[in-house]
């Protein structure tokens, strides 16, 4: 695990290793045990390393025999053992036990085709001194994140933005489409972010940079959507899909538990992080809860740990949340308003204590149909059939005028969020249940001139996404666009930037390339319906842990954060969000901000998404010195 940086150009832009050595430096948390670099003339590669496989061997950059392929990296590759017995047997030698050393091997060999063949997280640079041409790839699911910048004739690249930013050739402009979509979703979705002039490289994509002529091209090399067809080869009975699903769970956390550092899980006691668990055997695992009972799960993750017999590890978490805000912003450089980055830090923060490396269970939400959305969606079908005058004259007024609750969960929040998301846009499927901005709430919120700016439609990746997956069964493609869009740029977002800010390794092994592709051949039917969540999956977890820890209802990992707005944080969002101060930017209606602030603390509202994503918005306008 590390961070990878570098700068190309075509032009008189200058590269050096002073500016190659800052822009690694700013990212040490990401790579604390080391550091590599390369210089050649006009491109630049550089690495921090956190050591976990080949402590004394994997130095980067690594190179083939005749040193004419480097390569930088930030990852794991699960099969690198086969692929390097596959390659030895091809006539290449190798230096190292790393699984850094096949890619360079692999690129020999395959050309564009190397990262299809490889299994992992990954974010890889590499420099083809032949050819002069840099390499970016990213791994299938997006697991590893990759930044890059076109500048004049040259590119700038890095696993965090502020990497980018130390290169000194980014310019700090603000991208105000974008902002409309991070209010609306609480990350931005697909390619950009809301810096103007940098952008994500996608999942599953290779660019390519040719350091004679500048052009630069974005390839895409896997779509989880191509093993769909192979469900229709060989017919299954569900028992014979829930046998498949196990053995293959169980297989791929095995290849994932390698490592020369000790090991453990984040275990919820929820039905992912149990099922990842119970396939490692004997683990370390933490968890944490908060003193407030609806936002805590640990009764769970004892009676999980307790009957797999794990070494378990608990706290109870009342932290100094203003310090942590302040602290963890600095790790924000591509904001999300996620506020389960609080949980996600602190739990990174006691398992770094004792391991070096954990297995999580995310992603078994988006490949199994695991969330309240997706019954919503189905349970919108039926409510679309009630006569429309019973819907928004009778039932929508009263269950708006009631307040919000204290806590969590409950009949009161969840009866306000079904009405408030089906009265949403049906076109964008469940997602209307994640939108917290739509653009009637957008245009009150930006000033005229900044919502002019505002050219993308709220729903716009939705629409493409769905456009992508037209020939799967809807249900399906609405996994497909969580596992698209959702997933990538803001829970793996989450965990890779928490994790990585506490310098351990989060490896996810229900997102390992062939559950991937096994889940998207499972029948629709065994994925999720109106009235229950992750059918197979659950059914897989109740062999190996007790069924009340399977089947009860869904909690999430979160915080309190709309009742720590009215006290905690009550002092930062008065001044964050304060007239003179919203007046100054210039970007939204201070009146209407303080609609939405006065109605949310004197709980006739529950603002809290909109608000904090505002917070977390000015905190980074004002850390990065964006200019609008």
């Amino acid at each position: 695990m590390c961070g990878i940086a570098g700068l190309a150009s075509s032009g008189a832009l200058p590269v050096s290793l002073q500016q190659l050595q800052r822009m690694c430096n700013a990212m040490v948390h990401r790579g604390p045990d080391d550091a590599g670099y390369l210089v050649d003339p006009g491109v630049a590669i550089g690495m921090r390393r956190l050591s976990i496989i080949d402590l004394a061997g994997g130095h980067q950059p690594i190179f083939n025999e005749d040193d004419s392929i480097a390569v930088v990296f930030n990852g794991e590759i699960y099969n690198y053992q086969e692929l390097r017995a596959q390659l030895s047997a091809r006539g290449h030698h190798f230096k190292t036990a790393s699984d850094t050393e096949v890619i360079v091997h692999l690129w020999e060999d395959f050309g564009a085709e190397f990262a299809v063949h490889l299994n992992g997280m990954f974010a890889i640079a590499l420099l083809d001194r032949r050819q002069r041409k840099l390499v970016l790839a990213r791994d299938h699911v997006g697991i590893k994140p990759l930044y890059y910048a076109r500048v004049e004739q040259g590119l700038v690249f890095g696993s965090e933005i502020k990497v980018l930013l130390e290169s000194e050739w980014v310019p700090r402009r603000l991208d105000l489409d974008a902002v409309g979509q991070y209010l609306s979703w609480e990350y931005v979705p697909g390619a950009a972010t809301l810096f103007k002039d940098i952008r994500r490289l996608p999942p599953a994509s290779l660019l390519e940079f040719d350091l004679t002529s500048g052009h630069h091209s974005v390839l895409r090399f896997w779509n989880p959507l191509q093993a769909v067809a192979k469900a229709h080869q060989s017919p299954r009975s569900a028992g014979d899909w829930e046998a498949e699903l196990d053995s293959t769970i169980a297989r791929r956390v095995r290849a994932q538990l390698i490592s020369d550092v000790p090991l453990g899980a984040f275990l919820s006691g929820g039905v992912d992080s149990s099922i990842v668990v119970a396939a490692m055997g004997e683990a370390h695992t933490f968890s944490i809860g908060f003193d407030d009972p609806t936002y805590n799960e640990l009764e769970w993750s004892q009676q999980v740990a307790q009957h797999l017999g794990v070494s378990h590890r608990t706290e109870i978490i009342r932290p100094d949340v203003r310090g942590l805000f302040d602290r963890l912003m600095r790790y924000m450089d591509d904001p999300i308003a996620d506020v389960s980055i609080f949980p996600t830090y602190l739990v990174s923060q006691l398992a770094a204590k004792y391991v070096k490396v954990v297995l999580s269970g995310d992603g078994g939400d988006e490949l199994f149909g695991g969330y309240e959305t997706f019954m919503a969606q189905e349970k919108a079908r039926v409510w679309g059939a009630v006569p429309g005058w019973i819907r928004r004259g009778l039932v929508a007024p009263v269950v708006e005028a009631l307040p919000p609750t204290a806590a969590k969960k409950g009949l009161v929040n969840k009866a306000k969020r079904f009405v408030a998301g089906a009265s949403m846009d049906p076109a964008l499927g469940h997602a209307r249940w994640r939108l917290f901005l739509e653009d009637s709430e957008r245009q009150r919120l930006f000033t005229p001139s900044a919502y002019a700016q505002l050219s993308t439609p709220v729903g716009a990746h939705i629409e493409r996404l769905n456009d992508e997956a037209a020939d799967v069964n809807a249900r399906d493609r609405a996994l497909y666009v969580d596992f698209s869009s959702y997933l990538v740029d803001n829970c793996l977002a989450k965990v890779d930037r928490m994790s990585m800010a506490c310098s351990i390794e989060a490896r996810v092994p229900l997102l390992d390339k062939e559950v991937v592709e096994l889940a998207f051949q499972l029948p629709a039917e065994l994925k999720y319906t109106g009235s229950e969540t992750k059918i197979l999956l659950k059914r897989v977890a109740a062999r190996h842990v007790p069924r009340q820890c399977v089947y009860r209802p869904k909690q999430g990992f979160s915080i309190p954060i709309k009742n720590w707005l009215k006290t905690e944080f009550r002092d930062l969002l008065e001044d964050s969000l304060s007239p003179q101060r919203i007046a100054a930017d210039g970007l939204f209606e201070p009146a209407e901000v303080s609609r939405l602030k006065h109605e949310h603390l004197e709980n006739r509202a529950n603002h809290s998404h909109v608000l904090w994503g505002m917070l977390v918005f000015q905190d980074w306008l004002t850390r990065w010195r964006v200019t609008a």
